[in-house]
């Protein structure tokens, strides 16, 4: 059912001439005509210099598409661009006065996307600039590839391509060519240049309600940038399958749309509709480049991936190829003052990237050299026997931990906690050097930096790391039960230093810092280290149970309230309480045995 739509605005009709009051905020290279409502000129801020030896380069349309074409308006671009209303061609008024802002003695060129509005506004302000004097040329841009080829005057629908046209021509203007020479550029640019978009979503018009036309898994192939409806709407698809499609249809030789064949060098264009995210848009361009270049025998030069020519929160995206040679390269590649246009684009690209190897550890001993040892010594039976039972009691509490998570937070700390625990268990067979206590620590958490995403990975990293780095500062081969809770210690204060937690917040540390007083108070009141360590995993225990009365001070469960928080512990105190008490038992069982 069709609703209102959402958006940060004012007054509807106030749309177009706040953005350009913003746009020229932004970017101190802009000004604009003052002659609203009626006009809407987004001009170089430069204009009175820029026009004396230059070609000036206009274009425009109705707005709803931005950045283009204000965006573009820069030097070594556009001289200015022509705002009308949302979707609505400019009046000829608005064109005139752009013309006779930024026209000087070498003239202006037009370039105008083929909308019938468009075709009529700025040619009918074309012919009277020239009654008043000024020497302009026109060239349309239809780069549509979505539709057959059509009968009549309509013909095919300006789109994304234009930018590229604006770009090529505005460069040709900058280097001194003469009006013929720049609309010659550009007329042979937007002959070279095919464009098909997809969309996910209709657009929504300030003030109007938003459309349901497309339904739930649905996308529409070839719908035009205002709305109107394309060439057909097909399940949702994969986009290695959408973007394989739309480079089918541009460069069908069957349409012959694009004069681009097997050997041709070519730019890409990747253009999102206004609601897509850059990682998408990014994911279309990973995989568009490798389909050009395998599918269709094609050398991609350039690659520009981002909002060029939108249709307000449309989602989706455009494909536009061009084909290429050095002189249109050199345009594209030339230097711009234009905010919109992508400055990390320009130069050569290699045929093929190779990823840059990693980068190996400075410590002395590298993955592949740490090996179990053949045989254990005391301490390594013990450290084995410590960690097996640990990473086994977090494989146990996998469904409690992501039910009290499911809680207070997102509901994945078990299945984050049990993925690490199972990569410790896995590594320990094979690689951890068990007879060496620092560096098994160390492995410990580098098998956590492995698997484990999110906040409570990266904090068991830094907790390992900083008790590896202090076991390590021992010269003796022994880790003796002080050092060990010197350890526990030095970690606790790493964890709080980066993560900014601190007793009672709620976390982890609530079940570590109680253990970890314990501990040492026991060791410092003669009690043997089985007894110490068994007495500390009982505070932790018991600090992991009292956070039910905590309120969060960090974390997602921050945002939760104190009546919900009661409800549950926090699952990472409970979680830190297990595997230490685990440990503790299994040391003591060890002893046991022993005895």
């Amino acid at each position: 059912m069709a609703s209102q739509g959402k958006k940060l605005i004012n007054d509807p009709n106030a749309v177009v001439t706040e953005f350009i009051e913003g746009l020229v905020e932004t970017y101190p290279g802009l000004q604009y005509l003052d002659g609203f409502p009626e006009v809407k000129v987004v001009l170089r801020a430069d204009y009175a210099s820029a026009m004396l030896d230059k070609v000036a380069v206009i274009s425009g349309g109705g707005s709803g598409h931005e950045p283009a074409h204000a965006g573009f308006v820069g030097e070594g671009m556009l001289s200015a661009a022509i705002c009308g209303e949302v979707f609505t061609s400019p009046q000829v008024d608005a064109i005139l006065s752009g013309i006779r802002a930024v026209t000087g003695p070498m003239g202006c060129l037009l370039v105008v996307t083929n909308y019938t509005g468009d075709r009529l506004n700025f040619g009918l302000a074309a012919e009277q600039a020239r009654s008043e004097g000024y020497k302009v040329e026109t060239v349309i841009v239809g780069d549509d590839c979505a539709l057959p080829p059509l009968r009549g005057t309509a013909g095919r629908r300006g789109l994304a391509g234009t930018i590229l046209v604006n770009k090529i021509a505005g460069a040709a203007a900058a280097t001194g060519l003469s009006l013929d020479e720049v609309a010659a550029e550009a007329k042979r640019a937007s002959e070279m240049v095919g464009t098909m978009g997809v969309a996910l979503s209709v657009c929504t018009l300030p003030g109007q309600v938003t459309s349901d036309r497309l339904g739930p898994g649905k996308m529409e192939l070839g719908l035009g940038i205002h709305g109107e409806p394309g060439a057909a709407v097909a399940d949702l698809q994969p986009v290695e399958v959408v973007v394989s499609h739309v480079l089918q249809e541009i460069l069908s030789p069957d349409t012959n749309y694009v004069p681009i064949t097997p050997g041709n060098r070519v730019v890409l264009l990747i253009n999102g509709l206004g609601a897509t995210p850059a990682m998408e848009l990014m994911i279309a361009a990973g995989k568009a480049v490798p389909q050009l270049q395998l599918e269709h025998g094609l050398a991609v030069d350039r690659v520009y991936t981002g909002s060029f020519m939108t249709s307000l929160d449309m989602a989706g995206f455009s494909i536009s190829i061009m084909k290429a040679d050095e002189a249109i390269l050199q345009y594209l590649d030339a230097a711009t003052k234009a905010p919109h246009w992508p400055v990390g684009v320009n130069g050569n690209r290699p045929p093929a990237k190779i990823p840059v190897p990693l980068p190996l550890s400075h410590s002395a001993k590298s993955y592949e050299s740490l090996s179990r040892p053949q045989q254990l010594s005391e301490q390594g039976c013990l450290l084995e026997v410590a960690i097996e039972a640990a990473v086994i009691a977090i494989i146990d509490l996998r469904d409690n931990l992501n039910e009290w998570d499911g809680t207070v937070g997102d509901g994945d700390c078990g299945s984050t906690m049990c993925r690490g625990a199972t990569a410790i268990l896995e590594d320990m067979k094979k690689h951890y050097p068990l007879n060496d206590a620092a560096e098994t620590v160390g492995e410990i958490g580098s098998s956590i930096r492995r698997v484990m995403g999110g906040t409570s990975g990266i904090l068991y990293t830094i907790f390992c790391k900083a008790a590896c780095a202090h076991l390590k500062a021992n010269t003796q081969s022994v880790v003796t039960s002080k050092q060990w809770a010197e350890a526990l210690e030095v970690s606790i204060a790493a964890v709080s230093k980066y993560g900014g937690a601190s007793a009672g917040f709620r976390t982890m540390l609530d079940a570590l810092i109680p253990a970890s007083a314990v501990l040492q108070e026991r060791l410092n009141a003669g009690d043997d280290p089985c007894t110490a360590f068994l007495l500390s995993s009982e505070a932790a225990v018991a600090g992991a149970e009292s956070t039910r009365h905590m309120q969060a001070q960090a974390g997602r469960s921050s945002y939760i309230s104190s009546d919900i928080l009661a409800t549950v512990p926090d699952p990472g105190a409970m979680a830190a309480a297990s595997w230490y008490r685990a440990a503790a038992m299994a040391i003591k069982n060890k002893y046991q045995v022993h005895e």
